[in-house]
């Protein structure tokens, strides 16, 4: 089961990170906001439609929306913050330690840090959000 909820969660994930991450590069490089500011407003967007579509589709979930969504967004405000942390952390030393120019170090951490988000993500919606207890069976997809 934790395969096949992960594959539609990676599915679902392709649609969340093209509108997350052309957002986040858009305020980043285009309209010149901070790091903090552009993955915050990408990951933003891009959770709400994984909210509706990670619900329905992956977990087949029948939360009741005011609980699960509270439960959402606290996992993805934990998730955002220590993924990206991470990643901003994890490139600045790989790139200090390597002596590589400095000059892309946050367009890298926004990778870095996406792939940690899913992952966090994922465990936090399907173990927090959308606990089997709420699954729905597949007539009621119909």
């Amino acid at each position: 089961m934790f395969r096949h909820s992960f594959i539609k969660f990676l599915a679902i994930g392709v649609i969340n990170t093209l509108i997350g991450l052309s957002i986040t590069y858009t305020c980043l490089n285009i309209l010149g906001l901070h790091y903090w500011a552009s993955t915050f407003i990408g990951n933003l967007l891009g959770a709400c439609v994984s909210y509706f579509l990670n619900k329905r589709f992956t977990f087949q979930s029948k939360a009741p929306f005011m609980g699960s969504s509270f439960r959402f967004a606290i996992v993805i405000i934990l998730s955002y913050f220590a993924a990206y942390k991470i990643g901003l952390e994890l490139v600045d030393e790989i790139v200090m330690l390597l002596a590589l120019p400095t000059g892309y170090i946050e367009e890298i951490a926004v990778l870095f840090g996406a792939g940690f988000y899913t992952i966090l993500n994922y465990l936090g919606q399907k173990y927090i959000v959308f606990p089997e207890k709420y699954k729905q069976g597949p007539r009621s997809l119909q």
